[in-house]
């Protein structure tokens, strides 16, 4: 993978993480958001 494809990734991971942090309103939320984030990145990593 090359720099450049490594720096967007984490850059997208960052404002991910960002959105969900602004969208959800208690700590429950963000825990579901978190699980859910994680579900993702692990189908993408078994793709």
């Amino acid at each position: 993978m090359s720099t450049i494809m490594k720096r967007l990734l984490a850059l997208t991971m960052i404002a991910g993480l960002g959105f969900s942090l602004a969208a959800c309103e208690t700590a429950a939320g963000f825990g579901r958001d978190v699980e859910k984030l994680g579900e993702q990145i692990q189908e993408g990593v078994e793709k």
